[in-house]
């Protein structure tokens, strides 16, 4: 049987579709555990010792709770991972007709392996901005835009591939898409005398995207206004192989960390550690994080100025005296493709957490700090693994760095081991999550 914690990591990426959704369910959570929502324009948060609380900047999310001793004195312990994956977004004129087939235009979402999207059963989730029921009022033109979450967990659409009858070298020579192409998904059939062309909507009337949402919303097709759209795949979650050793789900890469973290944050007890412990989930990780609510904006470095008590002077003390745990999912060794990776360096599924390190800095780790997790590791009987890519490899980053030199914080990178990372269904070890969660308890807890 697997582990709660296994357990729940199924049910919280279950819930989360997209990153509104993620921070929508991390949210739950939050209050469940008996954390308050503040927001950003809010004059006063409470810092008293003992003191939780939460903000939300779009697909992002920061939590915390204060410790025993003032920032500027025992600093952060800050957690960080990201909300978002891989996928499909929904073009803004999304509807196209072609051949007698109403598809939906989509634009790629960071580095997705596009093959395994192909023929596969897909929802749609995200966030729709709508017109508020009064609509514009006065001659300023005031506009109540209200935002509302979407998920359609049942099969609509589908990327058929092409018949290897009519592709006859694609096992010899591989899968090969253009995106603009041949990545359209097919959700209809167009009526038959309906305009055909890339861009081809029914003239004088909402396109056929706007009015399906409409109905899902129960709204009037007039009231919506944009969104932020996504596919992703409907089957859900769920343990494999002999004794239920894998995890098969979508998005483990990162919202799998995001669990972890928050779960860390949670179960944080008492007596109340000196340090004030932060878990900061952030969106756009996948492209590049330079956005108002990515790492490369000032969400963490805002909130962690309020709580330091405001003012430059008051962040470097606490700064000073801090240290940030990025976790993103690391890359386990394939069994069928073990020359991929760094002879010294293989982790395994199973073999618990991962930390990753680069010397020109695409991960964050240093001497100190991975020295620190190791450390840590030690005492509560968590094994350690290792990871550096291959020398005549690119190496792939993390939010570690962008935070680590915007903050000016000591920073570890580390992960649990996966297989299949940016698929549209990953892999991983069933016998990870906890371990993890039970290191990065262990790192709110630190005292120097």
């Amino acid at each position: 049987m697997a582990h709660p914690v296994t357990l729940d990591l199924l049910d919280y990426i279950g819930a989360s579709p997209s990153p509104y959704h993620c921070v929508a369910e991390s949210e739950r959570r939050l209050i469940e555990a008996g954390w308050s929502r503040v927001e950003e324009a809010d004059a006063d948060w409470d810092r008293s010792p003992g003191a939780r609380g939460y903000v939300v900047r779009g697909g992002s999310i920061v939590a915390w709770r204060m410790g025993a001793e003032a920032p500027t004195t025992s600093g952060f312990r800050l957690l960080g991972a990201h909300t978002d994956s891989p996928n499909f977004r929904i073009k803004p004129v999304p509807d196209v007709t072609r051949h007698g087939a109403a598809l939906l235009g989509l634009e790629v979402y960071g580095g997705v392996l596009l093959g395994t999207w192909t023929d596969r059963d897909l929802g749609l989730a995200g966030r729709v901005t709508l017109r508020g029921e009064g609509g514009a009022s006065g001659g300023n033109h005031a506009l109540d835009v209200q935002t509302a979450l979407v998920r359609v967990d049942r099969p609509l659409c589908r990327i058929p591939q092409l018949a290897i009858h009519l592709n006859r070298g694609v096992n010899k020579d591989g899968l090969k898409l253009n995106q603009q192409d041949h990545l359209p998904a097919l959700w209809a059939l167009a009526p038959k005398g309906e305009p055909t062309g890339d861009a081809a909507t029914e003239a004088g009337e909402a396109g056929r995207l706007v009015r399906f949402l409409a109905g899902e919303l129960g709204v009037d097709p007039d009231r919506i206004l944009g969104w932020d759209l996504g596919l992703h795949v409907v089957h859900p979650p769920t343990l494999s192989g002999l004794d239920d050793a894998f995890i098969h789900a979508p998005r483990l890469d990162n919202q799998a960390s995001c669990h972890h973290a928050l779960a860390a944050l949670v179960g944080t007890s008492d007596p109340l550690p000196d340090g004030t412990a932060v878990a900061a989930l952030y969106d756009h990780e996948e492209v590049g994080s330079r956005s108002a609510a990515g790492a490369s904006g000032s969400f963490v470095r805002d909130v962690v100025t309020r709580l330091a008590g405001g003012g430059r002077t008051a962040t470097v003390r606490a700064v000073a005296s801090s240290v940030q745990a990025s976790i993103d999912m690391a890359h386990a060794v394939h069994p069928n493709y073990g020359a991929k990776h760094e002879p010294q360096h293989k982790p395994v599924l199973g073999g618990g957490p991962v930390i990753k390190t680069h010397s020109s800095t695409r991960y964050a780790s240093e001497a100190w700090t991975a020295g620190l997790m190791r450390g840590l590791a030690a005492d509560v009987g968590v094994p350690v693994q290792e990871f550096v890519v291959r020398t005549d490899l690119p190496c792939g980053s993390t939010i570690g760095p962008i935070v680590a030199s915007g903050l000016g914080i000591r920073t570890v990178d580390l992960g649990n081991p996966m297989l299949s990372m940016h698929s549209a269904r990953e892999m991983a070890g069933a016998a990870d999550p906890e371990p993890m969660v039970r290191l990065l308890s262990t790192f709110l807890r630190w005292i120097p």
